[in-house]
């Protein structure tokens, strides 16, 4: 399973790197612009082809979410977080990632809190269609298993179970995010009036919830993550005129993490 799964990050990096040059890489970058790295589960950079020969011969417009990511920033597709190649004041954008090995979550950690900047969606119940059928490693990550990282950072992941299925809009500051069977965070050992902030553990980070606990923003040393318990964000719209309001609130969260980078400096 794992050499399977691996063989199919190497083959849609291979993808990546061979249709780079087709992306719009030559494209005016924002002021300020920083590096993103991309690891996720999610066919964002690629598409759900059963082969490489697939993914070199699709003809399809990017996922938004690609575009989105491209236009901020030089855009790094990453296939492992271990060792975590990235500048020390990228933004990486961990998307319902596979679980993480034991060497990734220890150089994850050691990045952020080294004053990395992480925007994370981990969805407890991924909704998201796919033409793999479960178990097999094309399909994307059903289940988010992060807590080794999560506790590190101050937080559990939890779910509900009771609500009722089906997309609807959650109130953040940064404006209106689509869920669809969200988890919310919690942060361990901290109950009452103090539910919503703390710390957890043993060099674990201090967070703020907030949302009904669907969106956490924490501090770890000298780092940053702000994590939302849900992916329906980045799913394709039916309809088109929906694109812009997702491309508008991912950029509004990746614009907290570079405010952040902004304000230490």
């Amino acid at each position: 399973m794992i050499r399977a799964r691996r063989l199919r990050l190497d083959l849609i990096l291979l993808a990546v790197l061979a249709l780079a040059g087709c992306g719009k890489g030559d494209a005016a970058l924002p002021r300020g612009s920083a590096a993103i790295g991309l690891y996720t589960s999610l066919p964002i950079a690629w598409n759900e082809s059963a082969d490489i020969s697939g993914l070199l011969a699709d003809q399809s417009a990017p996922h938004w979410a690609l575009e989105a990511l491209r236009g901020r920033g030089p855009l790094t597709p990453l296939d492992t977080l271990a060792p975590l190649r990235l500048p020390a004041d990228a933004v990486l954008v961990l998307a319902q990632p596979r679980p993480l090995t034991p060497q990734e979550n220890v150089a994850l950690d050691a990045w952020v809190r080294g004053g990395g900047r992480v925007l994370l969606m981990a969805d407890p119940m991924l909704t998201v269609h796919s033409p793999f059928g479960p178990g097999d490693p094309r399909r994307p990550q059903d289940i988010a298993m992060l807590s080794p990282i999560l506790g590190r950072w101050g937080l559990e992941l939890a779910f509900d179970d009771a609500q009722p299925a089906g997309e609807h809009t959650v109130h953040l500051p940064d404006g209106d995010v689509p869920v669809n069977l969200p988890g919310f965070f919690r942060v361990p050992g901290n109950s009452g009036e103090d539910a919503d902030s703390g710390t957890a553990g043993d060099g674990a980070g201090h967070c703020r919830l907030e949302a009904a606990r669907l969106l956490a923003d924490c501090t770890a040393g000298k780092g940053r993550v702000i994590a939302i318990a849900d992916a329906a964000l980045l799913e394709i719209p039916e309809d088109s005129q929906g694109v812009a309001p997702r491309q508008a609130i991912l950029g509004r969260l990746l614009d907290r993490l570079s405010d952040s980078a902004r304000a230490s400096k």
